[in-house]
């Protein structure tokens, strides 16, 4: 039991992790988003066009990338689904391999000496 409440642990600590570095990111995008804007108003850099837009719009495409891996892919595709995928195949490579021999005894019992 111990080696359960172990991998619990773990996983609860991975998934905090990065809800963490998640939030980080949001709140690293909003200001950055802001400032990005400001120094596109004011001109700071020199640019004539509206070049913090495409920055931001990137950004926020790089953020839904964040989020979609920490909310929907490694919430389903965590440690027990890598489990489950490596016991279904060995399960057919077991099928594959008995129904071989099953195939090879019978070819060998219908061969005539």
């Amino acid at each position: 039991m111990e080696k359960e409440q172990h991998e619990q642990y773990e996983y609860a600590r991975k998934r905090l992790k990065q809800k963490k570095s998640l939030y980080f990111h949001f709140v690293l995008f909003l200001l950055g988003s802001i400032f990005l804007s400001l120094a596109n108003h004011f001109k700071i850099f020199g640019f004539e066009s509206n070049w913090s837009l495409w920055a931001i719009t990137t950004w926020t495409f790089l953020f839904i990338l964040h989020f979609i891996k920490v909310f929907i892919t490694d919430r389903f595709m965590n440690k027990n689904w890598e489990r489950e995928q490596i016991d279904r195949l060995i399960a057919q490579q077991q099928r594959k391999i008995s129904q071989l021999q099953t195939q090879i005894e019978d070819d060998s019992s219908n061969k005539p000496l």
